[in-house]
């Protein structure tokens, strides 16, 4: 049975939905200015690479931990609803890509598994 990574299109995809998830948020005022300060070309590199692994590719990620790498949003006011608009635009670009509605839900579980580190809770 091929993983999540396999059966959405493994690197090429990966690489393209990466792209189109920050096209999203870059120009979704809700959080947009979470960005502003952001190495744009260095986040979606770690981005991918961290979706690489989750979804069951090779695992190259080596970037912080979630409560690490996320700490300073934190204290810039990330909360609960940030993370429900990252997920709204993962699963949307995802879908636009062709995924099927359950491809997309696995991916925004693996989102929720990570939520309380991400919010440092």
């Amino acid at each position: 049975m091929p993983t999540l990574y396999e059966s959405l299109g493994g690197e090429p995809a990966i690489r393209q939905a990466v792209e189109q998830f920050y096209r999203r948020m870059l120009v979704d005022d809700r959080v947009s200015h979470f960005f502003d300060d952001t190495d744009m070309d260095k986040q979606m590199a770690k981005q991918a690479g961290f979706l690489t692994m989750v979804t069951g590719g090779p695992n190259t990620y080596t970037g912080k931990d979630m409560r690490e790498g996320h700490k300073h949003l934190v204290a810039r006011g990330l909360n609960d609803e940030h993370v429900d608009i990252v997920i709204e635009h993962l699963g949307g670009t995802l879908l636009d890509m062709g995924a099927t509605p359950e491809q997309v839900q696995q991916v925004a579980d693996l989102a929720n598994s990570v939520r309380d580190d991400v919010l440092n809770r």
